[in-house]
């Protein structure tokens, strides 16, 4: 059993409590929580892992017994089902939280992200004036895509709630889980949550299409089916945003096209060619000096050039378009990292590292 601050001998050990483990994450501004049996609990601070030997090695017991005081039965019964969970929780005085918990190796283990307590400015993030334009859009396909932990979910909140700021609009949410919560404002913004509400997130965006929506979030387009709903609620008129767990613009265009048959791939470059408007794809990184982080961003606005090479399958255009883009607030990710280099917001080693083409980074910073 592990045991908290130390006692006499003739009292009984303190046994650890997830708030106990919530409240130091907090405290020590770090982002996320790790808990894995015959490891002690591990932070992440400032991007880099931290092992808090304080506390000493977790048994199997232990984290199921920790993981378990945040699920309510109906999430303990899909963990068991499914051998993962996602969820999003709030403890009073300390914070939400995103948990995602599954098995390995037989054993419950757990990561928990520290969630903003407010929403962000949209400005505040780190990201070029352009993107503060998608609020705006009447409809259209915008995705933010990049690697778990890359600060998607808090793009779109923002812009989310630009869009509850500025307009009377009907939102609907589909989210996995929900982790930043909207009041409504001039919008009505309805969210719905995967397992708790909703059974997939395709179901969940063909319903939402009959429920008279302006704008839709899809947490994440997982599979073909709901690429599929996606794709077409933009075509009919709606303000579709989503996420995909890829790189950069060129290839989420791939990755999008790729999951259809080959027959069907020409007919969904035509209507993506038509549909998207955007694409955010974002890195958080180390800030120089080791505090905190700080976001890149490669970001491509869809011209009329931009939407013949989609249509014509040209894909390996794009990144010259994106490069020569600029008066069109667009920018490649080795431009944000220049960027961010040269005014020593993040040091060189950490640009290479990040950047897609590090020849072309290097050449440019004086290496």
């Amino acid at each position: 059993m592990v045991s908290g601050a130390s006692t006499s001998g003739s009292e009984k050990e303190e046994v650890l409590h997830i708030e106990q483990l919530l409240k130091e994450t907090r405290d020590l501004d770090a982002s996320d929580l790790h808990l894995t049996a015959n490891t002690p609990p591990v932070l992440r601070v400032s991007g880099r892992l931290q092992c808090r030997d304080c506390y000493g090695p977790l048994t199997p017991e232990d984290v199921k017994r920790l993981v378990y005081q945040v699920l309510t039965p109906r999430q303990a019964e899909v963990l068991e089902r499914k051998l993962s969970v996602d969820l999003a929780v709030g403890f009073g005085g300390i914070g939400r939280f995103r948990v995602n918990a599954y098995f390995q190796k037989g054993a419950v283990t757990c990561v928990i992200r520290r969630l903003a307590d407010d929403i962000p400015l949209l400005e505040n993030l780190g990201l070029p004036p352009s993107v503060n334009g998608l609020s705006d859009l009447p409809n259209g396909l915008v995705l933010v895509t990049g690697a778990t932990g890359s600060g998607k979910t808090t793009t779109l909140a923002a812009i989310i709630d630009r869009i509850n700021e500025k307009y009377s609009h009907n939102i609907i949410t589909i989210e996995d889980p929900i982790e930043y919560v909207h009041s409504n404002r001039r919008s009505i913004v309805n969210q719905r949550e995967l397992h708790a509400d909703v059974d997939s997130f395709a179901n969940a965006l063909r319903t939402a299409l009959r429920s008279d929506p302006d704008v839709i979030l899809v947490g994440e387009m997982r599979d073909l089916e709901t690429i599929r709903a996606a794709i077409m609620a933009a075509e009919t008129g709606h303000l579709v945003f989503s996420t995909l767990h890829s790189r950069d613009a060129v290839s989420s265009i791939t990755r999008m096209i790729s999951v259809f048959s080959a027959e069907e791939q020409s007919q969904i470059r035509q209507q993506l060619s038509a549909s998207l408007k955007a694409v955010i794809s974002q890195q958080l990184l180390p800030r120089a000096g080791g505090q905190g982080r700080v976001m890149a961003a490669e970001v491509m606005m869809v011209t009329s050039a931009i939407s013949n090479l989609i249509r014509l399958g040209k894909l390996e255009h794009i990144h010259l378009a994106l490069e020569t883009g600029t008066k069109l607030g667009m920018q490649t990710m080795e431009q944000s990292l220049e960027r961010q280099a040269k005014a020593g917001v993040i040091d060189k080693f950490t640009a290479l590292k990040a950047a897609r083409n590090p020849s072309v980074l290097k050449e440019r910073l004086g290496f």
